[in-house]
């Protein structure tokens, strides 16, 4: 509201400094009204969590950017990110270490833990205890959404490519967002269950340098070279209402394509950093049911065998296996197996694991 609207009391004559008139009431009542106004939006603005984004906080170089931030629970962070790779939001939940702010300008170490075939980016937190792990207080935690067989891949498409592109969003929107925003340093290691673990691996594989350590827990190792590892990926999308052959293509035409993501072919690029493979063997195990059994993770057992036989022939001397024996492709036995595997990653980013 402007003051042009109203007399001036020094001059209309209608009232002095010392006593207003009904001029100089309502001047005073517009801008207090204003203000109190202004003030009642600067606080809807900051209580809102789709509205929390401060100016300039949170973008990556193609655009994707935060727009909103929720805290959902101590040290537990959700932000919803804009992404041009996926063509629409996707959350990540960020496990924040002591010592976090929301301005921080500190960088820790970064552990990525991938959420497997129909979970999400609250899967690790609702299903296992990794938001009580004492050594994971020193450390920030990336949970990222993928897709319900998102595959952790920019999609073939018929050659086309994506949206969506997982692989895009992961690596470059979100750990751009993180690094310039939220913490994140350049000391990663990767970790992930199922489909998780096949993304951990992958990852490592394609992009050298990028991670310090990889751990897959009942992981798809191999989904080209195990028999039937190829028609159970595509029967594991087709399930999910996606077209199969989106993802990599068709396994023979485009084999090179499958090649190209899959952590048999791309061993020689693991042998760069320590590799923790764990799977059951399907049948009933200490977390299960009597008689209970899981021919996916009998098969599962199959591709990391053959990964790990190719890891061992290619010299690699940093490799650490847990085949458990009994046990399903369940949350409790993925649980154990972050423990048995954080050392192994800690090391990797150069942090205590005590």
């Amino acid at each position: 509201m402007s003051a042009r609207r109203f007399p001036c009391p020094a001059t209309s004559g209608t009232g002095t400094a010392a006593t207003a008139g009904p001029g100089r009431r309502r001047l005073r009542h517009g801008l207090a009204l204003g203000l109190l106004l202004a003030l009642v939006a600067l606080l809807g603005l900051t209580a809102d969590p789709a509205r929390a984004q401060a100016a300039g906080r949170g973008v990556a170089g193609d655009g994707a950017r935060v727009v909103a931030e929720q805290q959902v629970a101590p040290r537990q962070l959700d932000l919803t990110i804009q992404s041009p790779a996926l063509g629409t939001t996707a959350k990540v939940r960020l496990l924040t270490p002591d010592g976090w702010s929301e301005h921080t300008r500190r960088h820790w170490p970064t552990l990525w833990l991938l959420h497997g075939c129909c979970g999400d980016y609250t899967s690790w937190t609702a299903m296992t205890d990794v938001a009580s792990l004492a050594p994971l207080r020193r450390v920030l935690v990336v949970m990222p959404e993928a897709g319900d067989t998102g595959f952790y891949s920019d999609w073939f498409n018929e050659g086309a490519f994506g949206p969506p592109r997982w692989e895009t969003f992961h690596l470059t929107e979100v750990r751009r967002i993180l690094e310039a925003s939220y913490g994140a340093g350049a000391d990663r290691t990767v970790a992930g269950l199922s489909m998780g673990g096949f993304g951990a691996l992958s990852y490592a594989g394609r992009h050298p340098g990028m991670f310090r350590a990889a751990a897959s827990f009942s992981g798809v190792a191999d989904p080209l070279n195990t028999p039937g590892a190829t028609d159970n990926v595509l029967e594991i999308v087709r399930g999910q209402g996606a077209d199969p052959y989106a993802l990599w293509g068709d396994p023979v035409a485009d084999r090179a394509v499958w090649a190209a993501h899959d952590p048999y072919d791309l061993a020689r690029s693991l042998l760069r950093v320590p590799v923790f493979l764990s799977c059951g063997d399907g049948t009933a195990g200490p977390y299960d049911k009597p008689g209970v059994t899981s021919p996916y993770e009998t098969l599962f057992l199959a591709e990391n065998r053959h990964l790990a036989s190719r890891l061992g022939a290619l010299g690699d001397h940093r490799l650490v296996t847990d085949f458990y024996g009994p046990g399903t492709h369940t949350w409790p036995y993925w649980q154990r197996e972050l423990h048995r595997a954080l050392p192994m990653l800690l090391k990797a980013m150069g942090v205590p694991d005590h």
